[in-house]
């Protein structure tokens, strides 16, 4: 095992990690001109990382040009036209909730509107029945 290989591992998770905010942020729109050639770059390395015998690195480099992918489909401004002419952004909208829901922090009752605090729900009864 090289030392270089984890170095090379930690940059690109530190890319993926850096570009988390781009990715979710909904306001975010990132030029085909700069994703489409960084995730080509990311994609070339991991082949290259593979044949020099550099696993980790080729992983790391590999999930970077992938969520460079994602940018490019789901943040470039003619991705975003051509994701809502196809429905395709109602998929990724639909995957979003579903990632919610897996989130620790999700509660079922999130999605449902609350009751009228007055109002006596089912289940409860009041302490003079």
């Amino acid at each position: 095992m090289m030392w270089q290989d984890f170095v090379f591992m930690i940059g690109s998770g530190l890319s993926i990690v850096f570009l988390g905010p781009t990715l979710l942020n909904p306001s975010s729109r990132v030029p085909l001109g700069t994703s489409i050639p960084s995730m080509t770059i990311g994609y070339v390395y991991s082949a290259t990382f593979l044949t020099l015998g550099m696993t980790f690195s080729a992983m790391g480099s590999f999930t970077a040009g992938t969520m460079w992918a994602l940018i490019t489909m789901i943040r470039s401004p003619p991705a975003r036209r051509f994701m809502r002419a196809t429905g395709l952004d109602l998929l990724g909208s639909d995957l979003r909730r579903w990632a919610a829901r897996r989130r620790p922090s999700y509660s079922v009752v999130d999605q449902y509107a609350q009751a009228n605090p007055g109002h006596e729900q089912h289940g409860q009864r009041n302490a003079a029945d």
